[in-house]
């Protein structure tokens, strides 16, 4: 093990209450943003009060949930019309940035919006809030939102929350202004560390890259949905994108180039209160052990969370058929079973993303029944990424309501369907299935964050993946060659038709979409039969039609997790059925 870098920070409430408390005289008000949790806050509120300082200590990300959360009293609230910041490269910004509140408000609550533009180089923007109480008492408030316009570690322009401080002297004293807090100063060391490390002129650059992170807070669950506010997940989310770009800018890459392989970034977040600030980023060598869980007992089509590699493995052999191998960059070994029979052949596959579990009990319990009926023809691949499903498993032991974006690709730090054709690793695996059962249809079963993901120290809004950053219920992506656009059709129709009638799911989408719509305005996908999806030409894949699920699915338990896998396997085998009498277009000679 190589160390790049060890060190510890100073808290910053600690350091500003040090400060202010023999700087500023009783009488004096304070106001500052910082990223720390509830009770760090109000413990250096009540720190400073003891000086007869009045202290407000506000949380710099999210401002205005936070507001919503810790100030606003709802009690005969009956509408809130929100003023709201919107710079003219990023409009929406500061709406995404206030979601859930509607979900927050409830139905009892009007909710209603207006976009004020403002030039993105200010740097204290204002929601302004209009409150009318059941009697039509209106009054305002104003709730900061302070940002810093900035050039990032790819020289893009970005507006981005920061700390601020604010403090006004009773003897007519004032001082306003940002500064860099532990948070940001957490985040900057680590980057400038890597940045700054001398790199190998081919890739990968390293297996493991190893940003170990304690943090002195803790996540605050929200009353909406599976919603959180987590600093911890933010750091692991901004930490592993920020620097999967700065090693797409190293290898000459475009920004969101999923062909770079710099090796496994793993950022491990711990949160621990009372804690010092402390980073530590090593070099590794790759994870080769296994978890060793015992989940067997629980019946497949009732299991409440991700299945272990064992179960995986021993429900895939019991499908009879031919074995086909594939390895992973660690060395673990890709698995897939061919079962021939005289139906049209498909491809069913999952965990391309290794942090999108259902998929893989949707496609094991696929496999299993399909199985029983004797003319079956299909390839099933139910966990295509095993390295970085063992990376999930390893990062949800510390924190299991997180995404762990850093699972999603491969130990090369790709993602799968971005490495070379016609090589020995995770892409074999799909290309051998095609070739050995001439497929044309691939089911690739997928998810997505199950709650907002933001990057607040670059935009807030994760950049080349704006499309995900808020939950919009379950929906399909159908990609075809161009000559087999009228069986992308045909099979769309039925699936969705299908997929209307499965008890919850219509509810569901509606009640996601509703708040979606309420925070990123209309949804821009069409919808059938209540199923969004995306229908698309693509004649650079690797079959005809391949149907794509996309369930929101990270961080989901319990009977959250069973109707995801529940959807997806109906999902499947509506797609496989109604294949099978679909007319296909003629085959060239």
């Amino acid at each position: 093990m190589i160390t790049l870098l060890e060190t510890t920070f100073e808290r910053s409430v600690d350091a500003l209450v040090a400060h202010y408390q023999d700087t500023l005289a009783p009488g004096d008000t304070l106001n500052a943003w910082v990223f720390d949790d509830p009770t760090a806050r109000r413990r250096a509120e009540q720190a400073l009060a003891t000086h007869g300082i009045d202290a407000r200590f506000h949380s710099a990300y999210k401002p205005l949930v936070h507001y919503a959360i810790e100030e606003l009293d709802t009690h005969g609230l009956r509408a809130l019309h929100v003023r709201y910041p919107a710079p003219t490269e990023t409009p929406k910004r500061f709406l995404l940035e206030a979601y859930p509140l509607a979900g927050l408000l409830g139905e009892k609550v009007e909710l209603s919006w207006e976009a004020i533009d403002v030039p993105s180089h200010t740097a204290l923007y204002y929601y302004e809030l209009e409150l009318t109480d059941e009697d039509g008492i209106r009054k305002t408030v104003q709730v900061a939102a302070p940002n810093r316009y900035h050039q990032d570690h790819v020289q893009a322009w970005l507006l981005s929350p920061c700390a601020w401080i604010d403090w006004q002297g009773s003897d007519g004293k004032h001082e306003s202004a940002s500064f860099t807090c532990d948070y940001v100063r957490l985040f900057e060391a680590a980057m400038n560390a890597v940045t700054q490390a001398e790199w190998p002129a081919e890739q990968p650059f390293f297996d493991e890259l190893n940003i170990s992170v304690t943090l002195p807070c803790q996540d605050i669950p929200l009353p909406f949905g599976l919603e959180h506010i987590s600093l911890a997940e933010a750091l692991h989310e901004e930490l592993y994108f920020s620097l999967l770009e700065v090693y797409q800018r190293l290898a000459g890459l475009p920004l969101g180039d999923r062909s770079i392989q710099p090796g496994q970034i793993v950022p491990e977040i711990k949160t621990r209160p009372g804690a010092s600030p402390a980073l530590s980023i090593t070099l590794r060598a790759l994870s080769t052990d296994e978890a060793s869980t015992d989940d067997s007992a629980t019946p497949l089509d009732r299991v409440e969370h991700p299945l272990s590699v064992a179960r995986i493995q021993t429900q895939l052999e019991s499908i009879e058929g031919t074995l086909i191998h594939a390895k992973s960059r660690s060395g673990r070994t890709l698995r897939a079973r061919y079962r021939q029979g005289d139906d049209r052949p498909v491809m069913i596959s999952a965990a391309q993303h290794a942090n999108e579990p259902s998929g893989i009990v949707a496609a094991l319990r696929a496999g299993r029944d399909l199985a029983l009926t004797p003319a079956a023809h299909f390839v099933l691949s139910p966990l295509e990424n095993p390295d970085g499903y063992r990376l999930q498993q390893r990062l949800v032991a510390e924190q299991p309501t997180h995404m762990h974006h850093a699972a999603r690709y491969t130990a090369f730090g790709s993602d799968l369907q971005a490495q070379p054709a016609g090589g020995e690793f995770e892409l074999a695996i799909r290309e051998r299935a095609r070739l050995v059962s001439g497929a044309q249809l691939h089911i690739n079963l997928h998810g997505y964050p199950a709650h907002e993901w933001t990057r607040p120290l670059t935009g807030y809004v994760p950049r080349n993946f704006e499309l995900w950053s808020i939950p919009k219920g379950f929906f399909l992506v159908i990609r075809y060659h161009g000559p087999w656009q009228a069986q992308a059709e045909a099979l769309l129709e039925a699936v969705t038709a299908h997929l209307s009638t499965v008890p919850g799911l219509v509810d569901y989408n509606r009640g996601q979409i509703t708040a979606f719509e309420a925070h990123a305005g209309r949804l821009a996908f069409a919808v059938r039969h209540d199923i969004p999806y995306l229908l698309t030409c693509d004649d650079t894949q690797l079959t005809p039609l391949q149907l794509i699920t996309e369930y929101p699915d990270e961080t989901i338990y319990g009977q959250d997790f069973t109707m995801a896998h529940q959807v997806q396997y109906e999902t499947v085998m509506s797609a496989y059925q109604s294949y099978q009498s679909l007319t296909l277009p003629a085959t060239p000679r």
